[in-house]
């Protein structure tokens, strides 16, 4: 997508769409339809008769006359729609194949399908079969030119039998459209044919492999020692040595014991007298007791864990291959500009686009869910800024990647550098970073008094969002595949700014509605199967965070059932006595590692890798099956076991055979086909041959106010809604799904944020903390009484919820058991029996 092509601004309900250029004026875009190729979105053109050209007489899929040729000669020869031949037309070139069918129909290949998945072809039908799409026909106008190319990210999958998306209208009358059913080739899986075909020591070798016990001959074959390494699993658990936890296991022992003899004599010896006093302490005590016993469930089974970076590059990436790594998109919510300096949110930005990982895998979408046009500005500096930045980064290795912070630390810089010009530049890119914050700061010093009129943009257009209230979806691409260089002509990431529309009378949700508008415009224009949330104050402080998420997330043996992968919370700015218990070592270094040895840590917000899959509501995969045994009475007493059926079956196809069985996408996911095929595609990517100025469109559709009305989104799909704390909330739904979640601890600490600096933001917070989980106590999602049912959530996995939901009912014992010694003080009455 190019990054100059001007902000995109506009409302779905209201029909209106507009793209607003830096030093032009606004035009409004009301035409999508146009007669416009769906390979390179360029003109179709006519032919030598001057009629429009049609590449395909069979389906009439539109494809201009270069992309035709270029198919004809270079490619499959095949109609991306109908999959029939093409045939050489009027002025054509001749090209192999053409003499067979001069005077015949291309009768062999006329019903021919291509062998694709079985989800690529339900992401086709969605996608391709108008699903009640609800917009009428369309004005015939080509405004593609003043379209940037779509942001395609990740490893997009061919998808045939596609209908024109421009053909899909813009008006917002209602239409009926006939659902289409997918066409799919039950014996289209050319790895089953293939494993029938192999013989008997292939296939033991084979499976050797899988678990790991295939031996070689090293000095046959050299290169085998790294293949068999690649082959290692990518993370494994490290137990706690038993000589530090087992002594941490008896003092607990010894003081349940103490705890369970006090109890005891406190209940057996009332204190008659003064009944009342003595039961509330009683009471107290109890709760005192069952709150510290639900606090040492999590510390009776921690462990660490291990990855392996090496084995990573050596599986995905290989030398002359194509890199194999999966796509990841990361968003950062930010809302007030005076609240959130634009400074900080820009070095959380550049530290993402200076990551250690494939530049063409990472795309930042920056939500700015108060539609400020100053953080507008500062998005468009730091774009500016990036392309001297990155490059620095990654030429010297520097570690943090937020320029304030790198340029801050006390350290010795020169440590480890042998670059001779390492000293030169990196003065030059200090004083280039100064005035870069000069020029923020002059921004965030001029938002403090908004004009009487409102902003104007430098166009002299009035800013969209200049009511917070009252304003359009935006979406503006600052850096991309074209126009995303840096100053030494490499790539950059993808940076998108968006900004969700918002009206009157419509229930946006908070920050959980925010997240929820990130994911669906990321699965319209780029649909990475990954997900970083980063808040935007907590940059990334380790390069290589991303790749240490992987070794988890992609290694075949472990993660295919991991929902999120959730690192700690570090914190800058802590004074040396941790006077506000920011650090919450107890929580983040104890009770976590011993969460992750049960199932899964809690979700605690920033600083998380999610599965795009797990977020929109799957299911996990389920495991290999053991076949049933039947047995049968076959010669006298001889008894025969037949075994039936050796199937895998998958949690995601379960269920993507039933959403296509009651066509119900729909009510799940919205009225948007492009995105619903997005959500099918478990390995991302976006359809090659989708129309750029249709999925910037429909990116405007997903981020509409009324876009999640009759959906599942918020309540079983995306953050859930229902808590302020809604991080916790959707952490819990997914583990009730079966997933299961892995605490990663690298030794350099992958992410950094800001601390609370005062008494009064500490208590904000903690007070913030305590509503939320007082909201999912008292809400249907209770961990006491929700996900019984489906028996997924283990025992002491529900107990580390209970207790990280009723954790704040402790100050209501708490503040009575203090107040006992000033009542038994006035009324002269003591609660402890006499003699004790």
């Amino acid at each position: 997508m190019e990054a100059s092509a001007g902000l995109v601004a506009g409302s779905h309900n209201r029909n209106e769409l507009v793209v607003i250029h830096g030093h032009e004026e606004p035009k409004a875009l009301k035409n999508l339809s146009g007669q416009v190729c769906e390979i390179c979105g360029d003109e179709m053109g006519v032919t030598v008769e001057g009629e429009l050209f049609v590449a395909c007489n069979e389906c009439g899929f539109p494809v201009c006359r270069p992309c035709y040729e270029y198919e004809r000669r270079e490619g499959s020869q095949l109609c991306p729609q109908c999959k029939t031949r093409y045939k050489r037309l009027k002025g054509s070139p001749r090209v192999e194949g053409d003499d067979d069918e001069e005077d015949t129909d291309d009768i062999e290949h006329e019903f021919n399908i291509d062998e694709h998945k079985k989800n690529t072809d339900i992401a086709e039908a969605m996608l391709h079969g108008k699903m009640s799409y609800g917009r009428g026909p369309e004005d015939h106008e080509d405004i593609n030119a003043q379209y940037p190319p779509v942001i395609s990210g990740g490893r997009s999958r061919p998808v045939s039998g596609e209908f024109p998306i421009s053909s899909y209208g813009d008006q917002m009358g209602p239409t009926l459209h006939k659902r289409v059913h997918p066409v799919t080739d039950d014996h289209a899986s050319g790895r089953w044919d293939d494993s029938k075909d192999l013989g008997w020591k292939e296939r033991m070798d084979e499976w050797k492999v899988q678990q790991g016990n295939h031996e070689y001959d090293e000095l046959a074959d050299p290169d085998m020692g790294i293949i068999d390494e690649a082959r290692q699993p990518l993370s494994r658990k490290v137990p706690i040595a038993s000589s530090k936890i087992n002594p941490y296991r008896m003092v607990i022992v010894t003081r349940l014991v103490v705890l369970a003899l006090f109890l005891r004599y406190r209940i057996l010896n009332p204190v008659h007298d003064a009944i009342g006093l003595w039961l509330t302490s009683i009471v107290c005590e109890i709760w005192f007791a069952l709150s510290w016993i639900l606090d040492q469930f999590p510390k009776w089974f921690p462990i660490d864990r291990e990855t392996y970076l090496d084995r990573l590059s050596l599986r995905y990436e290989r030398e002359g291959e194509p890199n194999m790594l999966a796509p990841v998109d990361i968003f950062v919510s930010t809302v007030d500009p005076l609240k959130e300096p634009p400074l900080v949110t820009a070095n959380t930005v550049l530290s993402i686009l200076a990551v250690d990982y494939p530049v063409d895998k990472i795309s930042c979408y920056i939500s700015d869910d108060g539609a400020s046009m100053c953080t507008f500005e500062a998005l468009s500096e730091t774009a500016e800024f990036a392309r001297k930045w990155v490059p620095f980064c990654k030429k010297f290795a520097i570690e943090p990647r937020a320029p304030e912070w790198y340029f801050s630390e006390k350290v010795d810089y020169l440590k480890d550098k042998v670059q001779p010009t390492f000293v030169k530049e990196r003065r030059a890119m200090k004083r280039e970073y100064e005035e870069f914050k000069v020029r923020i700061n002059a921004m965030v010093a001029k938002a403090t008094k908004v004009p009487p009129g409102g902003w104007i943009m430098q166009d002299g257009t009035p800013w969209p969002g200049n009511n917070t209230k009252d304003h359009p979806g935006m979406i503006q691409v600052f850096l991309g595949q074209n126009g995303g260089l840096d100053v030494e002509g490499h790539e950059l990431p993808r940076l998108v700014y968006v900004s969700r529309e918002k009206r009157p009378g419509f229930q946006h949700h908070k920050k959980a509605g925010a997240m929820n508008s990130l994911i669906r415009v990321a699965g319209v224009l780029t649909n990475a199967p990954f997900m970083l949330n980063l808040d935007c104050d907590h940059y990334i402080n380790n390069s290589k965070a991303v790749r240490e998420a992987m070794c988890i997330l992609m290694d075949p043996q472990v993660g295919k059932k991991v929902c999120y992968v959730q690192f700690p919370q570090r914190f800058d700015g802590i004074d040396r006595h941790d006077r506000y218990a920011n650090r919450n070592t107890v929580f983040f270094d104890i009770n976590m590692k011993g969460l992750d040895g049960i199932q899964g840590p809690v979700y605690v917000g920033t600083g998380c890798v999610f599965r795009r899959q797990a977020l929109y509501g799957y299911d996990p995969p389920k495991g290999r099956k053991r076949p049933k045994m039947v047995s049968c009475d076959c010669f006298g007493r001889r008894r025969k076991k037949i075994p039936h059926g050796d199937a895998d079956v998958q949690g995601f196809e379960d269920d993507k055979e039933i959403l296509k069985s009651q066509m119900n996408f729909e009510k799940k996911f919205g009225q948007s086909p492009i995105f619903v095929t997005s959500t099918l595609m478990v390995e991302g990517g976006v359809p090659p041959s989708s129309s750029p100025a249709a999925l910037l469109k429909e990116a405007i559709h997903v981020i509409s106010c009324g876009y999640e009305d009759k959906t599942e989104w918020g309540l079983e799909l995306g953050w859930i809604y229902g808590s302020i704390t809604e991080d916790i909330l959707t952490g819990f739904k997914m583990h009730c799904r079966g997933w299961r979640s892995i605490y990663c601890m690298p030794k350099r600490p992958a992410f950094k944020g800001s601390a609370p600096i005062n008494l009064s933001d500490r208590l904000n917070q903690v007070l913030r903390w305590a509503l939320g989980s007082v909201e999912i106590f008292f809400s249907h999602h209770s961990p006491l009484l929700y996900g019984h049912k489906e028996g997924k959530l283990k025992w002491l996995e529900r107990f580390a919820y209970v207790n990280t939901t009723v954790y704040p009912f402790t100050a209501l014992p708490l503040l009575a058991y203090c107040t006992l010694p000033a009542i038994c003080l006035l009324t002269g009455k003591f609660i402890m029996p006499e003699g004790s």
